[in-house]
């Protein structure tokens, strides 16, 4: 995805679905495990992404909505 068409429109294909299955994969797990699976999601939607430029956009989006 080249950084020109970056999109922070919802476009997640059943978001509700996805949230559940995101906290789920969290249950039981220990702060630090908890951690490490959001550590590893990142790592893995950004070798998803693959454009250096676009994810370094997000980085900077993300940031600056906290």
């Amino acid at each position: 995805m080249p950084d020109d068409t970056l999109t922070t429109a919802a476009t997640l294909e059943r978001p509700d679905d996805f949230y559940a299955a995101l906290l789920a994969a969290h249950d039981g797990l220990s702060d630090a495990q908890s951690q490490a699976l959001n550590a590893r999601l990142v790592l893995l939607l950004a070798n998803a992404v693959g454009h250096h430029a676009t994810l370094l956009r997000l980085l900077h989006d993300a940031r600056r909505s906290l």
